[in-house]
C-alpha cells in the first residue's frame, strides 16, 4: 500500500488524528497518516483493514505518498507542537501544498503562521474541530478558515467526514486568515459557561435539595427530553448513573473537586476584554475554574469562614421547576454573549462570518450542540445584523417571561450560600443590557477627579474636564 499515493495526510495519529483518519477512509477517501510514535502508526496499521489508509513510519516517505498539490493535516496540541511540526514537514513540501491545523490554535497564532507561509507560497488552513473522540470517528462539527481556494480543495473531504443535520454538513468556510480558529474559541467559551451553569444547577440540589445520584440522573434525564436538549445535558444525566469500580460509589463523587482548563475559555475572556465585548458567563466559568484549582486554600477556609445553612427551603418539586426555566434562560444569555462576541470580532478581525452559518455548523457533532441552536440559526437567517440574540422577538420574549426564574434561583443561592456566579452574572448581564440608564456617568466623574481623563455630557457635544478640587 505504501506506492499508492494519497488524497490526505494526516500527521499526528492520537486517538483524535487516528479517528478522524479512519472516518475519513470510511467515506471513500485515501488517508496516509505519520506520527513519530511508532506505536501509534501500527495501531492505525492495525485499525485499517480494508481501508484505504496507510500509516507510515518515515516523514519523507510518508509526504511522498500523497497526491500532488499536496494536503497534510496536524492534529498535535497547541504551540510549540504545531511550529515543530511545520518546520518538519516544510522542507518536503513545494508551491501550491496544504497543511491545516485540526487543533486548537490561538487564533493570533494561526494568522502569523499562515502569513509566514504564505510567502513560501505553502497554504494554510485553521480548523477547529469539536466533538472529542467520538466525533472525530463519526462525523465532527469542523470551522475552517484561511485561502477560500484552499478549503475548496479539501472541503468534499470534510464535508463528507462531518456531522450531518438533515442532511446537512455540520462544517462550511467561515472566513480569511484564523477566523475558523477563533469561532472555535468562542465556541470552547460557551462551552465553558454552560458547563459552568450545569454545575451549579447540580450543587443547588445537591447541597441545597439534598437530592441523591439517582435522583439527579433523573432530573438531568428529564431535561434533555424537551427544550433544554443538549449533548452537555446528556452526558450530565449520564455521569449519575457511573459506578466506581475501587469503592462501589458513584464515580462523580470520588471525583476531586478541581476542574482543569487548556486556556481556550481563557483566550476567549482575553480577547473579549482587547474587543470590549461583555461576556461575563464566560468569565465567571474560567474563574471558577481557577478558584476550584485552589483546593487547599479552600478547604481551610471552609474552616474558619462560615455562612448560613446549605438548606433551600422552597419547596422540591416547584424549585427544580424554577431552576430548569432559570437554566434555560441562563444558557440563552451564555449563547448570546458568544455570538456577539463572534459579531464584533468578524469586524474588528475583517472575517465575514456568517453567524447564521456558525449555528448551522454548531447543530451536530460540537460539544454544544442543543436543540437551542435552531431558533438560534433562525434568528440570524431572518436578521444577518441581530448585534445580541436578547432583543431578537423569540428570545425576548421567551427572557421577559422566565426572568423571574433566573431571579428566584440566584435570591435562593445567595440566601442559602450556595455558590452560583454563573446565575448571577448571566442575570446581571441581561439587566445591564436592558438598562437605558447605567451608573458609569460616576466612574468618568471619579475617573476626572483623579485623572483628569474628562467626560462627555448628556446635554452637550464635546469633551469636558472640571477641576474638582477648586470647587
Amino acid at each position: 500500500m505504501s506506492d499508492k499515493k494519497y488524497q490526505i495526510g494526516m500527521v499526528g495519529l492520537g486517538v483524535m488524528g487516528r479517528n478522524l483518519v479512519l472516518n475519513m477512509a470510511e467515506h471513500g477517501y485515501s488517508v496516509a497518516g505519520y506520527d513519530k510514535d511508532l506505536s501509534k502508526v501500527q495501531e492505525l496499521n492495525k485499525d485499517a483493514r480494508d481501508r484505504e489508509v496507510f500509516g507510515f513510519e518515515g516523514l519523507e516517505e510518508f509526504i511522498s505518498s500523497l497526491s500532488v498539490p499536496r494536503a497534510v493535516m496536524m492534529l498535535v496540541p497547541a504551540g510549540a507542537a504545531v511550529d515543530a511540526v511545520i518546520g518538519d514537514v516544510l522542507p518536503h513540501l513545494k508551491n501550491g501544498d496544504l497543511i491545516i491545523d485540526g487543533g486548537n490554535s490561538f487564533f493570533k497564532d494561526t494568522d502569523l503562521r499562515g502569513e509566514s507561509l504564505e510567502k513560501q507560497g505553502i497554504q494554510y488552513l485553521g480548523m477547529g474541530i469539536s466533538g472529542g473522540e467520538s466525533g472525530a470517528r463519526h462525523g465532527p462539527s469542523m470551522m475552517p478558515g484561511g485561502h477560500k481556494e484552499a478549503y475548496e480543495r479539501v472541503r468534499s473531504i470534510f464535508e463528507a467526514a462531518a456531522a450531518k443535520v438533515n442532511g446537512q454538513p455540520c462544517v462550511t468556510y467561515l472566513g480569511p486568515g484564523s477566523a475558523g480558529h477563533y469561532v472555535k474559541m468562542v465556541h470552547n467559551g460557551i462551552e465553558y459557561g454552560i458547563m459552568q451553569l450545569l454545575a451549579e444547577s447540580y450543587d443547588l440540589m445537591k447541597r441545597g435539595l439534598d437530592l441523591s445520584d439517582e435522583d439527579l440522573h433523573q432530573i438531568y434525564k428529564e431535561w434533555n427530553q424537551g427544550e433544554l436538549s443538549s449533548y452537555l445535558v446528556e452526558i450530565t444525566a449520564n455521569i449519575f448513573t457511573e459506578i466506581d469500580e475501587k469503592t462501589g460509589k458513584h464515580l462523580v463523587d470520588v471525583i476531586l473537586d478541581q476542574a482543569k482548563q487548556k486556556g481556550t475559555g481563557m483566550w476567549t475572556s482575553q480577547d473579549a476584554m482587547d474587543l470590549q465585548v461583555p461576556v461575563p458567563t464566560i468569565d465567571m466559568a474560567v474563574a471558577m475554574r481557577n478558584l476550584s484549582a485552589s483546593q487547599i486554600e479552600r478547604s481551610v477556609a471552609s474552616r474558619i469562614l462560615h455562612g448560613p445553612a446549605l438548606k433551600i427551603e422552597e419547596g422540591r418539586d416547584k424549585f427544580i421547576e424554577h431552576l430548569q426555566r432559570a437554566f434555560y434562560t441562563a444558557m440563552i444569555i451564555t449563547y448570546a454573549q458568544g455570538m456577539a462576541l463572534l459579531s464584533h470580532a468578524s469586524e474588528a478581525y475583517q472575517y465575514g462570518l456568517n453567524l447564521e452559518a456558525v449555528a448551522r455548523i454548531w447543530r451536530g457533532g460540537c460539544i454544544i450542540r442543543s436543540a437551542l441552536l435552531e431558533p438560534i440559526r433562525d434568528a440570524y437567517r431572518s436578521d444577518s445584523a441581530l448585534l445580541n440574540l436578547l432583543v431578537h422577538p423569540h428570545f425576548s420574549e421567551i427572557l421577559q417571561a422566565r426572568q423571574n426564574d433566573l431571579r428566584d434561583v440566584t435570591r435562593a443561592a445567595a440566601e442559602q450560600g450556595i455558590p452560583a456566579p454563573g446565575f448571577m452574572a448571566a442575570l446581571a448581564y441581561y439587566d445591564s443590557y436592558r438598562s437605558g440608564w447605567l451608573p458609569a456617568n460616576l466612574i468618568q466623574a471619579q475617573r476626572d477627579y483623579f485623572g483628569a481623563h474628562t467626560y462627555e455630557r448628556v446635554d452637550e457635544k464635546g469633551v469636558f474636564h472640571t477641576e474638582w478640587e477648586a470647587n
